[in-house]
């Protein structure tokens, strides 16, 4: 694989969109070339153009251009780390983003730039949006599977409704559609978190890549990446199931995969595919348009995932943003190191989550007032009363260098994908308190591979909190097993982040990676399960049947009328 970076400079005559083309050939005198010079400056001349030849033979797909379609929070700090190598390596990144984007800050200096639209929506309202649902999410009531989903689904349409407001504003907007068409971008990167970006792809007719975490019973890359997917084996996302099932929770996995299929919708799937196909003048669909993606990048890895079948198209890129610790803040590194010999514990809930009820707060605090360790806690809201004198709260913390740091013992985490993947990477066992989404999934994957407890968010209890920590720190086996995932996320061929760069700069250089579809896309939900050969089998040995079945009651009947004529004989 390809390590070289470029210049950030992009000479608009060398970008090489199919097979390097030689400056030289034999037919052509090189001197006829270049710039009538003396020799001597042919021979610099020469040189320059063979430093630039040999950077772009090196790394054919240099100098690209990279339209953004990015997701807020996590999503895009994830996403960021791809885009910042992207233009390490000499590639024009264009970002483009609503004047209501939350994280998304133009104003900070950059190499990547940002096109900005404007929408009627206000950053303010989005935030609050954002805190509207995060709050129902954590207070969604779980007694009931039908009740809890039921009430997932309503608050996924109501994101859905603010991001199709956001893309109406985007695509109904023709001086920046004209603006984008001009520009002539090489490849969309996007995550389907937010939908439009497959939409934008169509409309600009360039290659679309996918950076992905997961959809709700993996809805999305069944029906629109197709891939296979067995749930005798392979456990439904958001069922919080391991590969190893009990046959009640195969049933259970079953009927998981029937109720994502024909009842939820991770979005208001009926208002996209009339809104997709008003603005491009023909019947589709949103998972049409999801399907045409090139490559599916996906945010986990083998550490993390449970073996299953995959598809070329998929690549695994889990902990691309992972990497080694820097050294932390003078005070924050004093109050670590006072720590001794029993260490410190990293506690946060995420970006999105900075402060709870202060009934909670202190449950918590007591707990942490209890361990000898000292604690390191991102909190925004109100000093707890029971906080001890070993936890110092902070609205920002350095997370990755924290974990990295060699006193850390435990995290205290929600199970958000980025911070459970900077755990692995530094081999740090866990106590998860998963609020939404994904994050109840992920703390059982790592429960199951003996790295992590769980513990309820709206029914911690100071006992409860106090014995996870204790088992999670004292009992050796989960540092072993979280040193276990950290040396499979180190032993690759290649770094997670050079694999989801390279694929990009694949698709750029093939204009697309066609090759790699699997030719269940040309096919039929019935043709695809095989049911128009089951039927004509069956059909087959049905008329076989009847047609033995008639033959030997004519045989029969025949036999039984000669029987008889020689009885009267």
């Amino acid at each position: 694989m390809t390590q070289h970076r470029g210049s950030g400079i992009r000479p608009p005559h060398l970008f090489l969109h199919g097979p390097p083309t030689l400056l030289f050939s034999q037919e052509t005198p090189v001197l006829s070339a270049l710039p009538c010079q003396s020799p001597r400056m042919s021979t610099k001349w020469i040189s320059v153009l063979l430093l630039l030849q040999l950077s772009c033979s090196i790394s054919p797909a240099c100098c690209g251009k990279v339209l953004v379609w990015p997701t807020e929070y996590s999503h895009w700090i994830n996403m960021k780390t791809i885009l910042d190598e992207l233009v390490q390596r000499g590639h024009e990144v264009t970002v483009l983003t609503s004047s209501a984007s939350i994280l998304v800050d133009p104003n900070k200096p950059s190499a990547i730039k940002f096109e900005i639209y404007p929408t009627s929506s206000t950053k303010d309202g989005f935030e609050n949006l954002f805190a509207k649902l995060i709050s129902e999410f954590i207070n969604l009531p779980k007694d009931t599977f039908w009740t809890y989903f039921s009430l997932m689904q309503q608050i996924n349409w109501e994101y859905s409704d603010f991001i199709q407001k956001l893309c109406r504003d985007m695509v109904l907007n023709k001086k920046l559609m004209t603006k984008l068409q001009e520009s002539k971008f090489d490849v969309i990167l996007a995550d389907p978190a937010g939908p439009c970006g497959e939409l934008l792809a169509e409309l600009l007719k360039i290659p679309l890549v996918y950076s992905f975490r997961f959809s709700p019973g993996n809805t999305f890359e069944r029906q629109s990446g197709h891939l296979p997917f067995m749930p005798s084996y392979v456990p439904v996302v958001l069922s919080e199931l391991s590969d190893r099932m009990t046959f009640m929770e195969r049933v259970k996995n079953m009927m998981y995969v029937l109720y994502f299929d024909f009842w939820f919708q991770t979005f208001n799937e009926k208002k996209w595919n009339q809104f997709y196909s008003k603005v491009l003048g023909r019947p589709t669909t949103y998972s049409e348009l999801m399907g045409k993606a090139e490559i599916w990048l996906i945010r986990t890895y083998w550490d993390f995932e449970f073996p299953r079948p995959i598809l070329p198209h998929f690549e695994f890129v889990g902990g691309l943003h992972c990497k080694p610790a820097k050294p932390l803040p003078k005070e924050m590194e004093e109050f670590a190191q006072s720590s001794g010999e029993h260490g410190i514990v990293v506690f946060t809930l995420g970006s999105m989550v900075t402060n709870m009820t202060e009934e909670r707060a202190n449950v918590i605090a007591s707990a942490l007032a209890q361990i000898p360790q000292k604690v390191i806690w991102r909190y925004d809201g109100k000093k707890p009363d029971t906080l001890g004198p070993n936890t110092r709260l902070y609205k920002w913390i350095p997370q990755n260098d924290l974990l990295g740091h060699p006193k850390t013992k435990a995290f205290i985490t929600h199970g958000g994908t980025n911070g459970i993947y900077e755990a692995i990477y530094h081999g740090i066992p866990m106590v998860g308190i998963p609020l939404f989404a994904d994050q109840p999934d992920n703390i059982a994957h790592m429960k199951t591979k003996g790295a992590a407890i769980r513990l309820d968010f709206n029914t911690i209890s100071s006992k409860k909190l106090l014995t996870a920590l204790k088992t999670v720190i004292n009992d050796p086996s989960y540092k072993q097993n979280a040193m276990k995932l950290s040396r499979i996320q180190h032993d690759q061929p290649t770094k997670p982040l050079d694999r989801a760069v390279f694929w990009i700069e694949f698709v750029m250089r093939h204009k697309g990676a066609k090759h790699l579809r699997p030719a269940s896309y040309d096919l039929t939900w019935v043709q695809y399960h095989s049911l128009d050969v089951i039927g004509f089998l069956l059909a087959c040995v049905a008329t076989a049947t009847f047609v033995i079945t008639r033959c030997c009651l004519f045989c029969c009947q025949k036999f039984a009328k000669s029987g008889k004529k020689k009885k009267r004989a």
